[in-house]
């Protein structure tokens, strides 16, 4: 009655951070990731979770970069990431294109591949939007090879990635908008953040109806870069884009009612909303209680046909993230789980 799916990532085993730090090379971390991707799945199947994803174990450096990570045509000082992690405050930065053409080095549904030997329920997969890869080209220009050209083919390997995962059989592609809230604390006027819908509903226009009610897109008033925004100057700007999941960030807010109001008010005919009902920043798990009180909540606002639970975001999106262990990331999963099946049994008494 209410569907529940994960944001996506989940804390790396340590060996697997150890190895990637040392440098390690991909026959030596082969092992390494299978044994990581097995074990992340096992986990996600043993919390019922009805959808599971694989942790994204497999990007080896974090979830906005991956697509590009070793690429030739990049330099390493590219934007900074302005989001310190858990591995000792470490800071990331995007590679920068240094001359065209813009090209994905890998795609997610090689992720995907690897997951679904191992799995037995449906298994959605996460992948970076094109807004957000579009930071890579500098400001300066490039000579012969115009942002014109980048942003074409930036599409067009946004458009093979999700195509690719959804012929690989995800049950959802979820495009991470982490820079949805960064555009707005760039430019509180909102015309970065315009800018960086319409970049994504270029590659979503190419879609069909029936394909994009398998293409969700997750943001959280955090984002990257600090304090968060303010929902309301971004969740309307938000659900023009032509996705037909969104995935919200609502456990750590304030005034969940609020954030839930606007949801109503401007999420479009079709498009169903995952509210956020546990916290990955709080390192206390929620119990099965507290998560089905904020769905009853939600569902006050967003019919059951329109509603879904999720996290307010992944529990680790870099790699050496260390801020929670695996342990407490599935003990939230499990009352996620636990906590939207007591909701909807109450919902559909109630019906």
């Amino acid at each position: 009655m209410i569907p529940t799916e994960p944001i996506g990532s989940i804390p790396r085993p340590p060996e697997l951070v150890a190895a990637i730090r040392g440098g390690a090379g991909p026959d030596a971390l082969a092992p390494l990731l299978d044994a990581a991707v097995r074990a992340t799945v096992a986990a996600f199947e043993a919390s019922g979770s009805p959808v599971i994803s694989d942790g994204e174990q497999g990007k080896l450096d974090n979830f906005w970069c991956y697509p590009v990570h070793g690429c030739a045509n990049t330099a390493p000082d590219g934007f900074h990431i302005p989001l310190p992690v858990g591995a000792g405050g470490r800071q990331h930065r995007m590679p920068r294109l240094t001359h065209g053409p813009f090209g994905y080095a890998r795609h997610a549904d090689g992720f995907l591949r690897a997951a679904q030997r191992h799995a037995t329920r449906p298994l959605k997969q996460a992948v970076i939007s094109p807004s957000a890869l579009s930071l890579m080209y500098p400001p300066e220009g490039l000579p012969g090879y115009p942002r014109e050209q980048f942003l074409e083919d930036l599409v067009r390997e946004h458009e093979t990635e999700i195509r690719r995962c959804l012929e690989a059989g995800a049950h959802k592609v979820q495009v991470d908008f982490a820079e949805g809230p960064l555009a707005m604390r760039l430019d509180p006027s909102g015309a970065l953040l315009a800018s960086f819908v319409h970049l994504n509903n270029m590659a979503l226009g190419r879609f069909s109806d029936a394909e994009r009610a398998l293409i969700g897109l997750h943001v959280s008033p955090a984002g990257v870069g600090g304090g968060d925004v303010d929902y309301a100057d971004l969740l309307p700007t938000l659900f023009e884009i032509r996705a037909g999941s969104f995935y919200i960030a609502m456990a750590g807010q304030p005034d969940p009612e609020r954030v839930l109001r606007i949801a109503r008010d401007y999420a479009r005919p079709g498009q169903r909303v995952f509210v956020g009902v546990t916290d990955p920043r709080d390192a206390r798990v929620e119990s099965a209680q507290q998560v089905r009180d904020r769905v009853l909540l939600a569902s006050r606002y967003l019919e059951p046909g329109r509603l879904g639970t999720t996290d307010d975001a992944g529990f680790a999106p870099f790699f050496d993230d260390d801020s929670l262990s695996r342990a407490t990331a599935f003990a939230k999963v499990r009352a996620r789980v636990e906590g939207t099946r007591l909701a909807a049994a109450l919902l559909q008494g109630a019906a």
